[in-house]
């Protein structure tokens, strides 16, 4: 096996190791939160890392059999469904709890798990020439972006929710 593959074995690994860690953190806090648009947010990502896991696992064992970048697995992974929570907000605001600081806490924790997959991604896809395997990291890359824009938004809503809200819904004063 060259040493090419074996680099791109271990950082298969440490990718899955990363999903598996954040899908956990993820899955534990959807359950913890009494906050129902916490709770649908936490439980949204944890579903995303664990199709990441498995498709980084599925390249990871035909990288080993294969001791190639496959061509026959599709680098595309389902798209998050996190912004369909935030269309969802508006009519649960009324009826969501309030976040506590454990919620809070869990959210900035997030948002640092998904900035740092952010730029993981980045950097593999600036590394690498196959173009697929490029394109894989691009993509994995700009869900992690998604997520972290989404955790943020999130953060802000547990932070003022009826900030949030005014800003998000746009309601504002017309002088005519």
């Amino acid at each position: 096996m060259s040493s090419q593959t074996e680099e791109r074995i271990k950082t298969l690994e440490i990718a899955l190791n990363n999903e598996s860690q954040a899908r956990d953190f993820y899955l534990q806090h959807s359950q913890r939160t009494q906050n129902s648009i916490g709770k649908m947010m936490f439980a949204s990502i944890a579903a995303d890392e664990d199709e990441h896991y498995k498709r980084i696992l599925d390249l990871h064992k035909k990288l080993i059999s294969d001791k190639k970048w496959p061509e026959t697995i599709p680098i595309k992974v389902k798209g998050t469904e996190v912004r369909a929570v935030f269309k969802k907000m508006g009519e649960w605001v009324e009826k969501s709890a309030k976040a506590d600081a454990d919620d809070m806490a869990a959210v900035k924790i997030a948002i640092d798990f998904e900035t740092k997959g952010e730029f993981f991604y980045k950097k593999l896809a600036q590394e690498v020439d196959n173009p697929m395997e490029k394109e894989f990291y691009q993509f994995l890359a700009g869900i992690e972006r998604e997520h972290r824009l989404s955790l943020e938004d999130t953060y802000e809503y547990f932070r003022d929710p009826a900030s949030w809200l005014r800003i998000k819904e746009r309601h504002h004063l017309d002088g005519a």
